[in-house]
C-alpha cells in the first residue's frame, strides 16, 4: 500500500491504524512504524535499517508479547518495495 508517506503495510492486520513504512536504500531496507492514535511517534522515531532490527531483536527472543518479527517483516518489505520498484 502507499499514502503520502510511502510505502507501507499492516503488521498488525486487526489494527489498520498501526503501519509499517519501507525504504530501500543503498545499503538496506529501512523501517518505520506509524500509529494514528500516537501521531508523535512518527516523528519521535526515525527510519531504522533491518540490520539493527535484526540485531535488537535477539533481546526479544524470550521477553514479552511483542514480535519483533511480525512488526519488522522483512519478506512482506522486499515484496512490497519489489512490486512498487
Amino acid at each position: 500500500m502507499k499514502d503520502e508517506r510511502g510505502l507501507y503495510y499492516l503488521p498488525y492486520p486487526q489494527n489498520p491504524q498501526t503501519r509499517m513504512y519501507v525504504v530501500r536504500r543503498q545499503d538496506d531496507i529501512y523501517f518505520r512504524l506509524w500509529n494514528a492514535q500516537d501521531p508523535e511517534l512518527w516523528e519521535k522515531h526515525d527510519w531504522v535499517p533491518w540490520g539493527a532490527i535484526r540485531k535488537a531483536s535477539k533481546m526479544y527472543e524470550q521477553k514479552g508479547p511483542f514480535d519483533p518479527g511480525q512488526a519488522y517483516d522483512i519478506k512482506v518489505a522486499e515484496a512490497l518495495l519489489a512490486e512498487n520498484a
